[in-house]
């Protein structure tokens, strides 16, 4: 997804239409979190996305799904204090344990 993101941000030809459709979609799925590699360009735009969908600065109300291996402290070594606030302070926390 950032990837792609990225791609899109620097493309010549790009209408920005993923981009406004990761902030603008009713429900967002991002699904392994943690399993990218990050750098500073990719954490933007992922506290970007997060941000501007939980505080509804596109107009309207959207959600967003969350799957992660990581637990909370690997989040908070993965991901900047600020991202993981966001998780912890807007989103419910399930933990699935296999038997």
């Amino acid at each position: 997804m950032l990837d792609t993101l990225i791609n899109e941000m620097f493309s010549k030809n790009s209408d920005n239409s993923f981009s406004q459709s990761l902030l603008t979609v009713d429900l967002l799925v991002i699904d392994d979190l943690g399993t990218e590699t990050m750098n500073s360009m990719k954490f933007t735009e992922l506290y970007k996305i997060i941000n501007t969908r939980l505080l509804n600065q596109n107009g309207k109300i959207t959600k967003t799904i969350i799957s992660t291996n990581l637990d909370l402290q690997g989040l908070f070594n993965t991901y900047d204090e600020r991202l993981v606030s966001r998780f912890v302070g807007n989103y419910n926390i399930y933990r699935f344990f296999r038997r």
